[in-house]
């Protein structure tokens, strides 16, 4: 039986996906005329920016300052951080597997203080025994470190545990890890393939913790 649960971050308990999208097709446009089409962003999607900016550099012809666009993004989303709100189902969710007695971890490619900010925000932190996050690893996902190193401290075996994603990148680091893997997409990542042992639900009321669906 699955003994515990390992969420993803953005994307998965907190859409914030959609709105950095938004935002970097703003200000690219605004700023250099570029488009940036939803197939090229998602790519960066539960991983690094490095894809982003090398599409960047390439669509606008010249060496864009990385820092002076990520201060403009990240001041437009300040703007915004407080009307975000947890996904529809995902307090839900987390409430039941409290209730079946299930361990619960988030392994989440974003900073810790990004992620502990929301967590604060929402009062979620109290849920998870273990969090990792980009600091606790050398390669975020899709490399599965850090759904290793929270099964480690979690004390579980990858086959005994569900990893809940949002992104391809994040399903195929959980695939990686041999963990069983559950996504729903948000709509940023709705269009994406996901890796075929992964379970996909559309809302988190059809997420199901048996054991006997899910494939690794």
């Amino acid at each position: 039986m699955i003994k515990a649960i390992i969420f993803d971050f953005d994307g998965t308990i907190v859409d914030t996906e959609s709105v950095w999208y938004e935002l970097y097709r703003e200000i690219l446009f605004e700023e250099y005329s570029l488009e940036l089409p939803l197939e090229e962003f998602s790519k960066c999607i539960g991983t690094t920016d490095e894809v982003l900016y090398a599409y960047i550099q390439e669509g606008t012809g010249k060496k864009v300052d990385r820092n002076k666009l990520e201060e403009a993004v990240k001041h437009r989303f300040s703007g915004k951080k407080e009307m975000l709100e947890v996904r529809e189902g995902v307090l839900e969710k987390i409430k039941e597997a409290e209730d079946l007695g299930l361990k619960m971890a988030l392994a989440s490619s974003s900073s810790r203080e990004w992620v502990d900010s929301f967590l604060e925000q929402f009062n979620l932190k109290s849920y998870f025994s273990v969090i990792k996050t980009r600091e606790d690893v050398e390669k975020v996902k899709p490399d599965p470190s850090l759904y290793l190193k929270a099964l480690e401290e979690l004390g579980v075996e990858p086959f005994e545990a569900l990893a809940i994603e949002d992104s391809a990148n994040g399903v195929l680091a959980a695939v990686s890890a041999g963990m069983h893997c559950a996504v729903i997409p948000n709509q940023v990542t709705a269009q994406l393939k996901f890796h075929e042992k992964a379970v996909r639900s559309e809302h988190f009321r059809d997420l199901s913790f048996k054991f006997e669906i899910y494939n690794i």
